[in-house]
């Protein structure tokens, strides 16, 4: 049998679950976020870019090194980002997990003789102008 407490306790709950998700979403914005670069060295032909999902733009430049910019906003706990180059593979993480709202961007740049790949599939980054 349902008690009036336990009736109200669960719409208690609930309340504060929706109101919890529609604080939290929306909230961040990546365009707003300070970037965070960094370089690195590459003397490959072919790099592979791996994103997990977050938005990366790709820009062929006249540089010799491999810049990643990160663009990463986040309301709330447990942000975790990585930028790691390992042989011919970019790995780029930004996330956050828990009661958290985040968002994040990266922008690549690398030299215009390199073969992109993005996620080991051929992208048309090979020549095009900035």
């Amino acid at each position: 049998m349902t008690t009036r407490k336990t009736v109200w306790c669960a719409l208690t709950v609930l309340a504060a679950a929706v109101l919890s998700g529609s604080v939290l979403s929306g909230c961040s914005d990546a365009s707003k976020a300070t970037p965070v670069s960094q370089t690195f060295s590459f003397g490959g032909r072919t790099l592979d870019v791996r994103a997990h999902d977050t938005p990366t733009d790709l820009v062929a430049t006249d540089r010799k090194d491999i810049k990643v910019t990160l663009w990463f906003d986040v309301h709330g706990t447990n942000p975790h980002s990585s930028q790691t180059l390992e042989g011919n593979t970019l790995d780029l993480n930004a996330g956050c997990s828990g009661w958290a709202d985040c968002s994040a961007r990266f922008r690549v740049e690398v030299p215009r003789e390199v073969k992109v790949l993005r996620d080991g599939r051929t992208t048309d980054l090979r020549g095009l102008p900035e």
